[in-house]
């Protein structure tokens, strides 16, 4: 019977078990967004997940939202992308990059100078985001024009092509938590009137082109998608989001992606929802140990399970798991340092 440790396939992407370490921003990149070499050690110290996503990855320039995130946009980023996924495969490790656009979710002091703030409709953010120089409120986006947005999209297509190119066996577009692609499919921040606006068939446009332009670089079974259905982090606003959700899934079924990725963090009941309209694999996202989430592969039918918060303090987690080992707790106040502590310096169990 099929568990947390048995092997398995997402898409063209075999893994050796169904752990999946999921995507978290970690802010280790330097100012200019190239990965790190204390990046390099956290990911290949976790190489033993059946796939690792890595963090959020911005596509471009005006893509970036937070300060000291990793880009896939020039040679020097691939470059240091290549050199940790070569590390993480050394070790028998697999992984996807997750390419996140934060349209209107970012402030001017974490970008270039000469990089925009934009988003479906000039609709500013409720929120705060940190800077170096500490909390500062959601800068104001500018609306992209028609003829832009194939240019964004062209952004999604090229950081995929860029992220084969350093390596990864994948990539996955970040549809949540508020950022671009959440953006158009929200009525509360996409108040266009052109054929990205308007109808729900129009707001999930913009998605659904992505993902076509993704996959047009070397099959839609190498590209996944993370969602959150009725997930209102940073001002998500959408009267019907069981409406959007099924719509999307019903669009998005018939390419055969990789993997669906499955944040469970709503109300809105995420496994009735899959199984009526999404029929390739899923991978289940929030809160799971190791019995609950051998009962999502075994009983509801997901494909694998992506463990966040308890990947930071245990680089060993499959073993840990699998041997029933106490868990380390991540220290809360060096999540978001610029150092190695509370992020490499993590070791495996010793008992």
């Amino acid at each position: 019977m099929s568990n947390l440790f048995s092997s398995g396939q997402l898409g063209r992407i075999k893994v050796n078990n169904r752990i999946i370490m999921a995507p978290m921003t970690r802010s280790r990149a330097d100012a200019a967004g190239n990965p790190t070499p204390m990046m390099l050690d956290y990911y290949r110290q976790r190489a033993s997940a059946g796939l690792i996503i890595a963090e959020g990855t911005y596509p471009s320039e005006n893509g970036k939202g937070y300060c000291r995130t990793p880009g896939i946009v020039n040679q020097q980023q691939i470059d240091a992308w290549g050199e940790i996924t070569a590390a993480v495969r050394a070790e028998g490790g697999k992984m996807v990059l997750q390419i996140m656009h934060c349209g209107r979710c970012s402030h001017a002091d974490n970008k270039s100078t000469t990089a925009e703030t934009v988003a479906p409709s000039a609709i500013g953010a409720e929120g705060e985001v940190f800077t170096e120089a500490g909390m500062k409120p959601f800068s104001a986006p500018r609306a992209l024009h028609s003829d832009e947005i194939p240019q964004v999209i062209e952004e999604y297509r090229q950081a995929t092509h860029n992220a084969y190119a350093a390596g990864f066996d994948g990539v996955e577009l970040h549809a949540t938590s508020g950022y671009l692609p959440a953006q158009f499919m929200s009525p509360g921040s996409n108040q266009r009137s052109d054929h990205y606006g308007g109808s729900l068939e129009n707001r999930l446009r913009f998605v659904v082109e992505t993902l076509q332009a993704m996959a047009s670089v070397d099959g839609a079974d190498r590209v996944g998608i993370r969602i959150c259905p009725g997930f209102p982090f940073n001002d998500v606003k959408d009267p019907d989001p069981k409406e959007t959700f099924e719509g999307l899934l019903s669009a998005i079924d018939p390419m055969q992606l990789a993997y669906l990725h499955l944040m469970r963090a709503s109300p809105l009941d995420v496994y009735a929802m899959v199984q009526e309209f999404f029929s390739g694999p899923f991978i289940i996202n929030g809160g799971y140990n190791r019995i609950s989430g051998d009962k999502a592969i075994a009983e509801r039918g997901a494909a694998a399970v992506s463990f966040a918060t308890l990947y930071i303090a245990n680089p060993d987690l499959v073993k840990r798991l699998h041997d029933d080992l106490p868990m380390a707790e991540p220290d809360q106040a060096t999540l978001y340092t610029n150092t190695t502590d509370g992020y490499s310096e993590y070791t495996n169990y010793s008992g």
